[in-house]
């Protein structure tokens, strides 16, 4: 790849992150955004500290079914434009301005530096993926939710495109079990499966994965949001809006001990509405042997030092699986 190639396609700042690792980018990301006066230097120095300073490298690893994965996986939804962010409807366009093609390089080649092997995301991510992979930036591997409005033809896209593994995105799986689509979800798992891929089911709701187990379709793996409900939004009084994403989850970790296949916690933090040393920590608690986190370039160290942290000190009933 020649270098004046890689700067008119706008990734520049992937090339910096070669030179400069993951504690650098981020303390130029953090710095970036906490400009502060100068006697308020000692307080942010010890924030950029904790966000900045890789203590150790993710290096828990576990299968699934044949593919080595990083315990903590990269969360694709903000990369697809999708933020949750309740009534703060800005977030999302400006995450989108954010994340340029070369910011959301910098950011898989950053999870790479980490530890971090594995992304999961939607199908909308192929383009991106497929330059930082030709252009030989990283290895990054994708695990597919093959979301969008046909969960047969993204199935077929996402073993066409590379992905490692495939899984019905989670919405998508609860709306089809509720309509006793149970032939869709087989089909498209058949699809993943005669590929050679682990195929997988996602969901919000404990009892689409126990409908499915039900009419005899055993996944791979799963994909479940597992997070608390002890936190201010989440306002269990009110209609359920855009901060509630997980309503049983005492139900799931009870579930989840009594099946054999590989579990991927998601939504552990709630969107942003619980802190991340207390929802990855609940994560892994909970059951699960994967943690799927949405990182920007700013908090990727803090979550990662967070998590090999949580490792150490882990209290759950649940076997690791995978």
């Amino acid at each position: 790849m020649k270098k004046r190639e890689f700067l008119k396609t706008g990734a520049l700042a992937a090339t910096g992150l070669l030179l400069g690792g993951p504690e650098a980018l981020a303390a130029r990301a953090f710095a970036s955004q906490n400009a502060v006066p100068q006697d308020r230097n000692a307080m942010m120095q010890a924030a950029m500290e904790r966000r900045t300073r890789l203590k150790a490298p993710v290096t828990a690893r576990g299968k699934i079914g044949n593919v080595e994965v990083s315990r903590l996986i990269l969360g694709g939804n903000p990369f697809g434009g999708w933020m949750h962010s309740r009534d703060l409807r800005y977030v999302p366009a400006l995450a989108k301005a954010y994340l340029t093609e070369g910011k959301v390089m910098e950011i898989f080649q950053m999870a790479e530096n980490c530890g971090i092997n594995t992304i999961a995301g939607h199908p909308v991510m192929i383009d991106i993926l497929t330059k930082y992979w030709n252009r030989g930036i990283g290895k990054i591997q994708w695990i597919s939710d093959c979301g969008g409005n046909d969960f047969i033809e993204a199935a077929k896209r996402s073993v066409d495109a590379g992905a490692c593994a495939g899984y019905c995105q989670g919405q998508n799986c609860d709306a089809l079990v509720e309509k006793g689509d149970f032939a869709t979800i087989e089909k498209g798992l058949q699809i993943l499966r005669d590929a050679g891929l682990p195929a997988g089911l996602g969901a919000h709701s404990i009892k689409t994965f126990q409908a499915c187990i039900a009419r005899g379709i055993v996944p791979d793996f799963w994909f479940k949001t597992l997070h608390h409900l002890n936190y201010w939004s989440a306002m269990t009084d009110k209609p359920r809006r855009d901060n509630v994403y997980c309503e049983d989850a005492e139900e799931t970790i009870a579930y989840m001990e009594t099946r054999p296949e590989p579990l991927v916690a998601f939504k552990v933090m709630a969107a942003g509405a619980i802190p991340p040393a207390e929802g990855i920590q609940y994560g892994l608690d909970g059951g699960g042997d994967f943690l799927c986190l949405g990182m920007f370039d700013f908090n990727m160290i803090e979550d990662v030092n967070l998590f090999n942290e949580a490792l150490t000190k882990v209290n759950r009933k649940r076997p690791w699986r995978g």
